[in-house]
């Protein structure tokens, strides 16, 4: 049998366009010689629809649009979709996939295992299955899973999270060729971990696995495809591209098909991310353009280099915004930045509306000495000039800030916070220089990211001298401190046991971390990279006292 793979770029809610989509790529798919064509989970209605499925015609529009695109497929598919639970108790909706013969729905596969960890919660949608089953199709036995039922393979796991196993389960009823849809999130080095576990389970259970994984971004989630078919002897067979739509088949009988390019490295792996996610949000919420604000730092430099590969030079704005402690190295460096990338660029001055704010308040202030109070203002009248220019001219304003940055508080509520989207928010300091080494190695006509903006300290330059470190360790102890704390959980005990660190400043930042959350809350979305971005991943409490 010839399977394609359909690696498709849903919009959750869009029915018509997502409809479309799957009949034209079904189509390509009967074009090119195969027998049966595979997408992605949900792809009918896109993934994640979140409380869309509490809506009933949004749930029936699921059912109606399917048997509509069943008239249309000229092959045997499978697709995704929010399907009917039956049982006279718990959740209406089921997690489904749809194999379509001939125009009509012959079988349907629940999703079995229901995740409710990280960016899912999926029981508060879905009813699971109680059982998996096979069904035949040209002299082969399929066995269909969805995404989290091919994940608990306790050959793999040290730890498996789920008591059953569907695949295991399909294997012991007959499944010849196990089918998974999957719409899993992109994060560092997960491609790898899914392709590690994907061969395991291929060798264990001595069958094909064809794994075919959503593509693109859906509001913080990023989606990169990398779809795969995986012979029983662990050697892939077929692979499609990682963050783009792609159409790769594979034949099970010869045990060959199409092997796309992968990225060279993690950290281009996570600038394509990074990409595919600001492109499909800015259009996805009906935007051609962004403005980013260009302090001639290393996170604006980034955030608008992405732009410019997300959205073409054409549609981005660059902005500096000198003020009174800004640098003349800083708007010089701005400037060269939005030459090289070839962008709009438009220096305002923040000086006449920052002495205004200083002579209006004075009276209330009472002479008090300046303090945060002035550094906010600077940023916050930033923040106003940049949402004008939003609202003049429909462009999306994206925020600069990085993860380092947002965790310990070092953002400023309606100044550098103001935006649309956060694109490095889930992006520690460090890694932000390494996208920006990237970007220049990758540059053809040479730096796009100027050397002194490599170069210089990091600073807000919000008051005379002002450099990051001020008040922070280095950031080669800071980032190492926040994953700990932040990604791995750890207590700032077992941290400072594990790098050597002095535990009364491991504590500060810990401290930092958690005061910074009423912040995070009222930030703009972020594109998420990391095992734990902040965000509805990681649902802590703001108003709390728990000391670690």
């Amino acid at each position: 049998m010839k399977i394609a793979l359909a690696q498709t770029n849903p919009t959750v809610g869009d029915f018509a366009g997502n409809s479309a989509k799957i009949i034209e790529v079904a189509r390509k798919a009967k074009e090119r010689g195969a027998d049966l064509v595979v997408f992605s989970e949900l792809c009918l209605c896109g993934y994640l629809p979140l409380d869309l499925l509490e809506r009933p015609i949004f749930l029936e529009r699921n059912r109606t649009e399917l048997a509509r695109v069943a008239k249309s497929l000229p092959l045997p598919a499978i697709v995704g979709y929010a399907g009917k639970a039956h049982e006279p108790a718990g959740k209406r909706v089921a997690n489904s996939a749809a194999l379509i013969v001939g125009g009509h729905i012959v079988f349907e596969q629940r999703k079995m295992l229901l995740p409710t960890y990280d960016v899912f919660d999926e029981t508060r949608y879905f009813h699971p299955a109680k059982e998996q089953f096979t069904f035949p199709l040209s002299g082969s036995q399929l066995g269909i899973s969805i995404c989290e039922d091919i994940w608990n393979d306790k050959n793999f796991w040290a730890k498996p999270l789920y008591e059953r196993d569907p695949v295991a389960e399909l294997v012991t009823k007959g499944a010849e060729i196990i089918i998974n849809i999957s719409a899993s999130p992109y994060t560092i080095d997960k491609r790898n971990l899914r392709m590690d576990m994907l061969r395991s389970l291929a060798r264990h259970q001595r069958k094909p696995v064809v794994y075919v994984n959503q593509v693109g971004g859906n509001d913080t989630l990023i989606f990169d495809g990398s779809s795969l078919a995986v012979m029983p002897d662990g050697r892939i067979a077929a692979q499609a591209k990682s963050f783009e739509e792609d159409l790769v088949l594979f034949d099970t009988e010869t045990g060959t098909g199409d092997l796309r390019q992968q990225p060279a490295e993690e950290i281009e792996a996570a600038y394509m991310a990074l990409v595919c996610g600001t492109r499909d949000y800015v259009h996805k919420c009906g935007f051609t353009s962004v403005a980013v604000g260009l302090s001639g730092g290393i996170d604006s430099a980034v955030v608008a280099a992405i732009a410019v590969d997300a959205l073409g030079a054409g549609n981005v704005r660059g902005v500096a915004m000198p003020g009174p402690y800004s640098s003349p190295g800083s708007v010089i460096d701005a400037k060269q930045l939005a030459e090289n990338l070839g962008i709009q660029f438009d220096i305002i001055p923040i000086n006449e509306p920052f002495e205004s704010y200083l002579r209006i308040l004075r009276p209330a202030f009472e002479n008090r000495p300046a303090d945060v109070t002035e550094e906010n203002i600077q940023a916050r009248i930033r923040g106003n000039y940049l949402m004008a220019l939003s609202n003049k001219f429909g462009a999306m304003v994206l925020s600069t800030g990085n993860k380092s940055e947002m965790a310990v508080g070092y953002c400023t509520l309606y100044g550098d916070m103001a935006g649309g989207l956060a694109v490095i928010s889930d992006v520690p300091k460090l890694m932000v220089y390494e996208l920006a080494y990237l970007i220049n190695r990758k540059a053809r006509g040479g730096e796009l990211i100027p050397a002194s903006t490599m170069t210089k300290p990091p600073s807000a330059e919000l008051r005379p001298n002002q450099t990051d470190q001020d008040s922070l360790p280095p950031y080669e102890i800071l980032d190492p401190i926040l994953k700990a704390y932040v990604e791995d959980v750890q207590s700032p005990q077992e941290i400072a046991d594990k790098y050597g660190f002095d535990l009364a400043m491991v504590r500060e930042i810990a401290q930092k971390v958690d005061r910074a959350e009423y912040k995070r809350k009222q930030s703009p979305p972020g594109l998420k990279i990391t095992y734990r971005a902040f965000g509805f991943g990681r649902p802590f409490p703001i108003a709390q006292k728990y000391q670690p």
